[in-house]
């Protein structure tokens, strides 16, 4: 049977992601239910963009991915289902879809919602279990909704780069307190160029090493790592990084800011 995976921003305190499973599984019993996240910080699309991405591409083929994230940064008027690289991804129409993908999805379209709806958290999921389920039936993916459909599009954060130097932000922390920077090993070798290299973030601390795993260093001792998603990762081999350097991935400025999302960085100085 289909697996479904299941990534939100609505947390764990209360029975909100238990209903929704529950609406799922009223439309079959029989759905496979995976969780990926459900404590994704909200409004932070980066943050999500970057679980989502490295997630989903462990799955087999043709699985579907439910994505509740920031469902209501405008009024819904319409929820978004993409097929891209074998899989399904299902959304808000708020620009995660393309930072996720970081690319044009091969084929969307769009799930119109009913007028009349009350359009909370369990009506979208309602909405994206039907659509699944019709898929399953046999319905082409055009006739389900509406094909080549207008849709939000938002670039994915990246670093930025110099010729000797490059800037990324922080856009996760994870359960150890490490601190996960949105430079790619890819990206950072190939700035690199075989050069000699420094990592500095808070309060001058500096790293010149890549290690291969936590115990190449002495515990209580700082290193950077790129980890299983291949992201450079800063962390204290049995320490937590982030509360001891007084790191974070974002602060959410008041209103007059218009809640912007604010990212610390860590700078790389090649020689």
């Amino acid at each position: 049977m289909a697996i479904i995976t299941l990534t939100s921003d609505i947390g764990q305190q209360d029975y909100l992601v238990g209903a929704v499973k529950g609406q799922l599984l009223q439309v079959n019993p029989q759905f496979n239910l995976v969780d990926i996240s459900h404590t994704i910080s909200p409004f932070n699309l980066p943050q999500a963009a970057y679980v989502c991405r490295n997630a989903i591409k462990n799955f087999p083929p043709l699985s579907y991915h439910i994505l509740l994230v920031n469902l209501f940064e405008k009024k819904p008027e319409q929820l978004l289902l993409a097929y891209h690289n074998d899989q399904y991804i299902l959304c808000a129409d708020n620009g995660l879809l393309t930072m996720i993908l970081e690319d044009k999805p091969e084929m969307v379209i769009g799930l119109q919602l009913s007028r009349s709806a009350i359009k909370n958290t369990l009506y979208c999921a309602r909405i994206m279990g039907e659509a699944i389920q019709e898929l399953l039936n046999g319905t082409s993916l055009q006739h389900i909704g509406i094909p080549d459909v207008s849709f939000t599009e938002k670039n994915h954060l990246r670093p930025l780069l110099g010729e000797n130097w490059i800037e990324g932000q922080i856009i996760f922390i994870d359960n150890f307190e490490n601190i996960i920077v949105n430079v790619t090993r890819e990206q950072f070798e190939m700035q690199r160029r075989g050069r000699s290299f420094k990592i500095v973030f808070k309060r001058n601390e500096t790293i010149s090493t890549v290690s291969e795993t936590y115990a190449d260093v002495p515990e209580g001792e700082k290193l950077a790592i790129f980890n299983s998603a291949g992201y450079l990762e800063i962390a204290i081999n049995k320490g937590n990084a982030a509360g001891l350097f007084g790191l974070q991935g974002f602060t959410e400025q008041s209103a007059s800011m218009q809640n912007r999302l604010f990212y610390q960085t860590v700078r790389i100085f090649f020689e």
